[in-house]
């Protein structure tokens, strides 16, 4: 099982330093050479980081041999709980530099808050020192993500504080939100249209809407809190997180659920299918806006998982 960052040694934190130090590095090769050809600016900042990165790593390793010898457990990310799981950016077909610049600073962030915390795991002196200012260091990337728009002029100069704070309000509110009224908006859409269907009721269709949209709202409040402890991720407090989820996940299964409370069924059910259309267009709308999908994309993503929900709903309600 995963472990959490007090749980690890002295010995295991320079091991997963070690370990993510290399990872970066090669994911800021990667991206340079992608950027290199369109970007060639982006793809030097891009390079500098590299090697930066690959200077921690010889320097972890240095300390690390002079503690604890030549062999090197392996622990990654996924080990720790709290870690983010680095999406594999470099293999996105379009990249972008402002796409680019907002990964970079998740990841110098995340890496600074992990050298921050990492420093309390041990009372060596020289290790301390030495994952200081490496903190320091990892800081100063932000400066160079910042340069990258200057070959894009079209985002304009951003103010480091807002940014950072955007990051903050998407991390805490919008993914769990989001995560929660996805689930509670399409999960519910069999339960609720399959008991409208096979009993032309809208007491029974209200009652199974309710207790489905209730139940995956707790469900997924749990899920969400229990995921992930937010220090090393920066993603807030892990009982906030699941509130915000649980909360949308009910709204989402609620907000077709309501119509059945009309005694007239065939209204109720026509009403209902257009807040399900609502529905699906806020959550299309809301990727747009914040996850920097494609408006069409995200569209045509949530309209054919919402589909076939809804056909599966009709399916087992109409046997």
């Amino acid at each position: 099982m995963a472990k959490t960052l007090k749980e690890l040694t002295a010995q295991e934190v320079l091991a997963l330093a070690i370990q993510s130090e290399e990872e970066d590095g090669r994911i800021y090769a990667d991206l340079a050479e992608r950027m290199r050809k369109d970007y060639p600016a982006t793809a030097a900042s891009l390079h500098a980081m590299h090697v930066e990165e690959d200077g921690h790593r010889h320097r972890l390793i240095n300390m690390y041999r002079q503690r604890f010898g030549e062999h090197i457990p392996l622990i990654r990310r996924q080990d720790v709980k709290g870690f983010i799981t680095r999406k594999p950016l470099w293999l996105t077909s379009n990249l972008t530099v402002p796409l680019i610049r907002q990964e970079v600073e998740s990841m110098e962030d995340q890496a600074r808050k992990f050298y921050e915390l990492a420093i309390a795991q041990t009372s060596d002196a020289t290790v301390r020192q030495l994952l200081g200012d490496l903190a320091a260091e990892e800081s100063k990337h932000y400066e160079l993500a910042e340069e990258m728009d200057e070959e894009q002029k079209a985002s304009g100069a951003r103010d480091k504080e807002d940014q950072a704070e955007r990051r903050r309000f998407v991390l805490q509110i919008v993914q769990p939100g989001l995560a929660g009224l996805m689930d509670g908006s399409v999960s519910t859409l069999a339960p609720v249209f399959a008991a409208a269907l096979a009993t032309h009721d809208s007491k029974d269709a209200f009652l199974v809407g309710m207790a489905a949209s209730i139940g995956a709202g707790i469900s997924m409040g749990f899920a969400e809190a229990l995921s992930d402890d937010g220090v090393l991720s920066g993603r807030g407090h892990p009982w906030a997180r699941g509130l915000v989820c649980g909360l949308m996940t009910t709204a989402g299964g609620i907000g077709h659920t309501v119509p059945f409370l009309i005694s007239n069924f065939y209204f109720a059910m026509y009403l209902a299918v257009g807040i399900v259309a609502i529905e699906l267009a806020v959550i299309a709308w809301i990727r747009h806006r914040y996850m920097d999908t494609p408006l069409l994309s995200a569209t045509f993503q949530v309209v054919v998982g919402g589909a076939l929900v809804f056909l599966v709903g009709i399916l087992i309600g109409s046997a």
